[in-house]
């Protein structure tokens, strides 16, 4: 069945925060998302500009008309709009046909460009939003102003601290658990760029659609994560200050357990050869390594091929086209693994237990899931005919690798 997610936050007129945003993750992962709109605003990348809080009445009018007739499997709270709705929504959660929903509560208080968006009186009734809420996904800022990490966590619930606020290089992320402390941390480059509009909207969501599919909270968390770097990545770039994200340009990049066929490597005999011939395809070449005898190219769905000349016609001198004075990439995906032939690549989000099944009904593999040089995890066996397949797991590294053109 459809994952349901009941949004309950404010509209952004520039669609890039908010209800927009939110729509988006939940729709790019498969859920039907359902909306209460608490808050109109109108706002750009540069701002916002106004705020027209919606009564607390039609609020909840809102909720009981799409639970009473779809059902809702997780909720995700963001820009409240008052204090009286704060305590409305609140109560509303608690009775048995919202009970077993999973809350995700990103507790709004300020917009990325700074814009107040909750009063304190608001702040101050986010504590019962906290009480019923499974995880909460504050930015920085907004977990001083709720009291910091024990304070969250007195409420009962899980705390996912995010990084993004903070300074470095380096980005962490850390879920933490009533009375275990950190149970998770992700460590990741920071993303360079200004189209930060909607990054908190966008993970609660998808960490409540992960929820509504049946995901514990640690791999919902991750997968979302993951959701949010490739939409940063992918961003259009519009608007002068803060853009939005590019949700819509994230496609099956192990976001999901898999399989998925995404990538096929063909053998190659002449390099510039064979990159002319499937630039002329129409395929866009994404890696040019010549010194590896290794190209990548990417379709329209994302999906990729590569060629590759083996290292035998390397050191033989052959493959002409392959020494153009291109330095190779520092940790080229050597594909071919120093053989000839047709490699077939499955792609999946939860590698290790997928190899695990297939392992206990009989599949024998070559190698089991191993970490590679190049970003990859990867294991690697051969059919019943001997062609060979590789099941491997990359996550934002598939499309976005450091050598990436």
């Amino acid at each position: 069945m459809t994952a349901r997610v009941l949004i309950i936050a404010g509209s952004d007129s520039g669609g890039g925060a908010g209800i927009q945003a939110d729509i988006k993750a939940v729709t790019m992962l498969g859920g039907h998302a359902m909306t209460a709109v608490t808050a109109i605003t109108a706002q750009n990348t540069l701002g916002v500009q106004a705020v027209h809080p919606v009564p607390t009445d039609m609020v909840i009018a809102q909720i009981d008309s799409v639970v009473a007739d779809i059902g809702v499997d997780a909720v995700k709270i963001g820009m409240i709009g008052s204090a009286a709705t704060a305590a409305a929504v609140a109560e509303r959660l608690t009775r048995p046909d919202l009970a077993p929903a999973a809350v995700v509560f990103d507790p709004v208080m300020v917009a990325t460009s700074g814009s107040l968006l909750a009063d304190d009186a608001t702040i101050a009734a986010f504590r019962a939003l906290l009480g019923r809420a499974m995880v909460a996904t504050p930015n920085l800022p907004e977990l001083d102003a709720l009291g910091g990490e024990e304070a969250v966590l007195a409420h009962g619930c899980s705390l996912l601290v995010k990084g993004g606020h903070g300074e470095g290089e380096t980005v962490i992320d850390r879920l933490l658990e009533t009375g275990e402390g950190e149970v998770a941390r992700w460590e990741a480059p920071r993303i360079d760029t200004t189209s930060t509009h909607g990054t908190g909207c966008t993970l609660a969501s998808a960490i409540a659609t992960g929820l509504a599919q049946g995901m514990p909270l640690e791999p919902a968390v991750a997968r979302a994560r993951d959701f949010v770097r490739l939409a940063l990545m992918g961003a259009p770039g519009l608007g002068s200050g803060h853009g939005p994200m590019g949700q819509q340009f994230v496609r099956n990049d192990g976001l999901f357990t898999g399989p998925a066929l995404n990538q096929i490597t063909l053998p190659a005999n002449d390099y510039a050869v064979s990159v002319a011939f499937y630039k002329q395809m129409g395929l866009s070449q994404i890696v040019d390594s010549p010194g590896n005898g290794y190209a990548r190219f990417a379709a329209a769905n994302g999906v990729t091929l590569s060629i590759h000349v083996s290292p035998s016609r390397l050191r033989e001198g052959l493959g002409e086209g392959i020494s153009n004075g291109t330095s190779p990439p520092p940790t080229p995906p050597a594909s071919g693994r120093g053989e000839d032939g047709v490699v077939t690549y499955l792609e999946s989000g939860a590698l290790d237990a997928w190899v695990a099944h297939l392992a206990r009904r009989g599949v024998q593999f070559e190698q089991m899931p191993k970490d590679e040089q190049w970003g990859w995890r990867e294991a690697r066996l051969t059919d019943p005919a001997g062609n060979r397949l590789c099941l491997y797991q990359a996550g934002e590294y598939r499309r976005y690798p450091p050598w990436r053109i």
